[in-house]
C-alpha cells in the first residue's frame, strides 16, 4: 500500500514536467496534421503548383526524420537540459515564418525548421523525462502519459483546421500556424524559467552520478560502450527488437491512417459521415492511449500490450475478410484504434527509456524515430497501388503479416526485459 501511495505521489509530484514535455508532443503532430489539414489552403492562397506543395509536404517528413536523427549529436553539444529547453522556441520561429510568408520559399524554409526541431525535441523530451524521474515505475506512468498528448495535438489541429477552413486566401493557415507558435512560445518559457523543473534536473543528474558511483564505472557512456562493450549483445538485442516492433508498427499506423476516409467512402459513406467518424475515432484512440498510460508501470502492461496487438491482428483480418457494408468496417476501424494504440508508440517509448542508459537515449530513440520516418516516406510512394479497390483486401492480409511480426518483436522485447531484471512485470 505504502508503495503504491509513494509511486502515486512521485507521478503527481512529477507530472508538471510530463505536460511540459507532453506539450512538445502537441507541437510534433500538431505541424504534422496541420500542414497537411491546411496544404490546400496554403496552395490556393500562395499560388502554389502541385508540385510545390509536394515537395513542401515531403520536406517536413524528412525534416522531422533529420531532426530525429541529430537529436543524440545535438544533447551531446548543447547539453541536454539545455536542448529540451531551447527546441521550443526554434519551433516558434519556423512556425511563425510560415505565418508570415507570401512565397513558397518563404513557406518551405519555414516548414523545415519547425520540422527539424520537432523531430529532435520528442527524443529528448522523453529522455529528459526519464533523467528526472526518481525510479523507473515512475519514469514509465511519465514516459507513456506523453502520448496522449500526441492524440490530443491531432484532434486539435484537425479541430482549428476544420474551424477556419472558410477563410479567404491563407488566413486560416496562418491561423492555425499562429496558435502552434503560441504554444511554442509559451512552453519555450515555462521549460527555461521553471525553478521545478531546475530543480528537477539537478536532482536527476545527482542521481545518475550516484548510480555512477555505485556501479564504480570509471568509463563514460557512449554510443560505442553501449553497442560494442562488455554488454553488446544484450544492448543490440534491445535495439532490435524495438526497432522492428516500431517500424512495423509505424507502417501500419501511417499507411492505414491515409486511407481510413478513403475505406469508409469506398464503403459508400459520405464524406462528411467519414470526416465524422474520423474524429470519433480520435477520441477512441484517445481513451485507448489514456488507458495504457495508467498501467504503463505497473504489472499489467504487457498484458494490456498482448490484448492490443491480438486485436490490431484481427482487425486486419476482419477488414481483408469483411463486405463493404459500412457498418461492420467502421467497428473494425474502431477496434483496431484501440489496438493500435494500447500496443503501439507509447510502449515503443516506455521500452526505449527503460532498456538504454540515459546517456544514449536521445540518440537511440532519435535514430528509430528518423528511419521509421524515412522507411515510411519510402513506404508511402506505393500507397496509392495498396489502397485501389481491387487490392486493398490483399493489403490487409498484408498488414495483418506485419502486425504478427511487431508482435513476434515486442514478445521478444518483454521477455529480453525480463531475462535482464528491467522489471519484475
Amino acid at each position: 500500500m505504502n508503495n503504491g501511495e509513494t509511486s502515486t505521489s512521485m507521478v503527481k509530484k512529477y507530472r508538471p514536467l510530463a505536460v511540459a514535455a507532453g506539450i512538445g508532443s502537441i507541437l510534433g503532430s500538431g505541424i504534422i496534421v496541420g500542414l497537411s489539414a491546411t496544404i490546400t489552403v496554403w496552395q490556393n492562397g500562395l499560388g502554389l503548383t502541385n508540385s510545390q506543395v509536394g515537395i513542401i509536404s515531403g520536406a517536413l517528413t524528412f525534416a522531422i526524420a533529420i531532426g530525429s536523427l541529430l537529436a543524440g549529436q545535438i544533447t551531446k553539444s548543447f547539453g541536454l537540459v539545455k536542448s529540451f529547453n531551447w527546441l521550443n522556441l526554434i519551433y516558434a520561429i519556423g512556425a511563425l515564418i510560415c505565418v508570415f510568408s507570401n512565397n513558397y520559399i518563404m513557406l518551405l524554409i519555414g516548414v523545415i525548421i519547425t520540422g527539424l526541431a520537432s523531430g529532435a525535441d520528442l527524443p529528448i523530451s522523453l529522455t529528459v523525462v526519464s533523467h528526472d524521474a526518481p525510479d523507473d515505475k515512475t519514469s514509465a506512468s511519465l514516459v507513456s502519459s506523453t502520448q496522449i498528448f500526441w492524440q490530443i495535438g491531432v484532434f486539435m489541429s484537425y479541430v482549428c483546421a476544420f474551424i477556419v477552413s472558410k477563410m479567404a486566401g491563407a488566413s486560416g493557415a496562418r491561423i492555425v500556424f499562429s496558435i502552434l507558435a503560441i504554444f511554442a512560445l509559451i512552453t519555450w518559457a515555462w521549460r527555461t524559467f521553471s525553478t521545478k523543473f531546475r530543480a528537477f534536473h539537478e536532482e536527476g543528474e545527482q542521481r545518475r552520478i550516484d548510480r555512477e558511483a555505485a556501479s564504480q564505472t570509471t568509463e563514460k557512456v557512449s554510443i560505442k560502450t553501449v553497442f560494442a562493450g562488455a554488454n553488446k549483445g544484450r544492448f543490440m538485442a534491445f535495439f532490435f527488437s524495438i526497432l522492428i516492433f516500431y517500424v512495423c508498427w509505424n507502417l501500419l499506423a501511417n499507411t492505414f491512417g491515409q486511407f481510413q476516409t478513403f475505406t469508409l467512402v469506398q464503403a459508400h459513406a459520405s464524406q462528411s459521415f467519414a470526416t465524422g467518424a474520423g474524429i470519433v475515432l480520435n477520441f477512441i484512440s484517445l481513451l485507448a492511449t489514456m488507458a495504457f498510460a495508467s498501467v504503463a508501470g505497473g504489472k499489467y502492461r504487457n498484458k494490456f500490450f498482448l490484448v492490443g496487438i491480438t486485436v490490431q491482428f484481427l482487425a486486419m483480418l476482419g477488414l481483408a475478410m469483411s463486405s463493404h457494408s459500412l457498418w461492420p468496417i467502421v467497428i473494425t476501424i474502431g477496434c483496431y484504434n484501440i489496438g493500435n494504440n494500447i500496443a503501439g508508440e507509447a510502449m515503443y517509448k516506455v521500452w526505449t527509456q527503460e532498456a538504454f542508459p540515459v546517456e544514449v537515449r536521445a540518440s537511440v530513440q532519435g535514430f528509430i524515430n528518423g528511419f521509421s520516418r524515412v522507411c515510411c516516406g519510402l513506404f508511402a510512394l506505393i500507397t496509392p497501388v495498396l489502397v485501389v479497390p481491387s487490392a486493398i483486401r490483399n493489403t490487409m492480409f498484408g498488414f495483418a503479416a506485419i502486425v504478427f511480426i511487431s508482435f513476434v518483436a515486442g514478445l521478444t522485447m518483454m521477455r529480453l526485459e525480463k531475462k535482464h531484471g528491467i522489471n519484475n512485470f
